[in-house]
């Protein structure tokens, strides 16, 4: 494998990792509110079917993508009614909303199945696109690519270097402390469960009005669960939850070669490893498995390790809060 094909591979791999990064991000938000959104994989899928629609019949992209974060939004209106207001439980919600946006999404989108329709354009940034190595990979991209890098560094310097940031943590931590210095605990976490809902679904439009332009029945299946599995992995961190997204595009893009070049194996082979390979993954770097090969290395390039490697989630994730 020569440099152009390695570079080919990569950037293709951050294309392809585009539209989690967005699900990621939005889950990330979610959960450090203290709200588990299971329906990620519905919302997607729904998302996707509903930006196609209204792209397809407006001939807007905007309007697409628009209608996609509307979409997931109301999702997560259902979901934060139901856990937060009526106190019902946010897993079995968040399932149930699951199964009815990939059903529904089937039924409704059936009109479009298969259809030509406006896609996201390339747009090289001009100057950095001729830099070595990296304009290729970085900046050749198009607008949804480049806002997925804002929104990972945005996302983390609020959470990590911001008041606000500060308080939407304590929400998912220490909820009746940030009760008690004022914050309204439910209608925080109301805006944050209609925000994550709402980038879960620009992560529905991105697959369909870019990375897989158009739309098929289960158009997105997998990747809303492949999104959660991530937030783990990233420890609820938005610059950790990224590289899982990465991880996962290298994965498909090296499944995409292979399916080229070793013709003797079945496609549905190279279709489903990099879903197989990413739960390995997360298995081997999960629990105390992944600490056992951090025995021979110095201490303190250990102990750093384990510190960032420590995936603790929010102490009152998926807790009701009583609000007096």
């Amino acid at each position: 494998m020569n440099t152009a094909q390695l570079i080919a591979i990569l950037s293709t791999a951050i294309t392809t990792a585009t539209p989690l990064v967005f699900a990621c991000v939005g889950e990330t938000i979610t959960e450090r509110a203290g709200v588990i959104n299971l329906s990620a994989e519905g919302t997607i899928m729904m998302a996707a079917m509903v930006g196609f629609a209204t792209a397809k019949l407006t001939g807007s992209l905007w309007l697409g993508f628009l209608a996609a974060a509307a979409t997931g939004a109301l999702f997560a209106l259902i979901l934060a009614f139901g856990s937060i207001t009526l106190k019902g439980s946010q897993i079995a919600i968040g399932f149930v909303l699951s199964l009815l946006g990939a059903d529904l999404s089937s039924f409704l989108g059936n009109p479009f199945v298969r259809i030509p329709g406006p896609t996201v354009p390339s747009f090289p940034v001009p100057i950095l696109q001729d830099i070595p190595l990296l304009g290729a990979l970085f900046f050749r991209g198009d607008l949804l690519v480049y806002t997925s890098y804002l929104l990972i560094a945005g996302s983390w310097y609020f959470l990590y270097c911001t008041r606000p940031g500060l308080m939407l943590r304590a929400l998912g931590e220490q909820p009746a402390a940030a009760f008690a210095r004022g914050t309204n605990v439910i209608l925080w976490r109301y805006i944050y469960t209609l925000l994550g809902g709402s980038l879960l679904g620009i992560a529905g439009a991105a697959f369909s009005l870019d990375f897989k332009a158009g739309w098929s029945h289960r158009h997105t299946a997998g990747y809303g669960w492949i999104a959660l599995a991530i937030v783990i992995f990233g420890g609820w961190n938005p610059l950790r939850a990224a590289l899982g997204t990465y991880l996962f595009g290298i994965l498909q893009s090296f499944a995409g070669v292979a399916q080229a070049t070793i013709r003797t194996v079945p496609t549905q082979v190279f279709t489903v490893a990099p879903f197989v390979l990413m739960i390995l993954v997360l298995v081997l770097t999960s629990g105390e498995w992944w600490e056992y090969g951090l025995r021979g290395i110095p201490p303190r390039l250990r102990r750093w390790i384990q510190r960032t490697m420590r995936a603790t989630p929010p102490a009152a994730l998926g807790q009701v809060f009583e609000q007096d």
